[in-house]
């Protein structure tokens, strides 16, 4: 497709590109002067929030001390 058509038409030929997955040459003067290809599958990237989820087991009272008051050294 010369240049300045795809200029002219650059939306539809990007929705063309993505809806049916052919590649497109822009060219100029004859000549290749870019190629125009589908995106690739973008998987979602891992974020550390959640990255432990389900990992984890809780096995008590979560908010209870540890130890008496009486063992604290800092209480003395």
């Amino acid at each position: 497709m010369a240049v300045s058509k795809f200029k002219a038409t650059c939306l539809s030929v990007l929705d063309r590109v993505r809806r049916t997955g052919r590649p497109l040459r822009v060219t100029r003067f004859g000549k290749p002067l870019a190629d125009v290809v589908p995106p690739r599958d973008v998987k979602p990237v891992p974020t550390w929030m959640g990255a432990m989820r389900g990992r984890g087991r809780s096995t008590g009272d979560l908010v209870a001390p540890v130890e008496d008051a009486a063992a604290w050294n800092a209480l003395r």
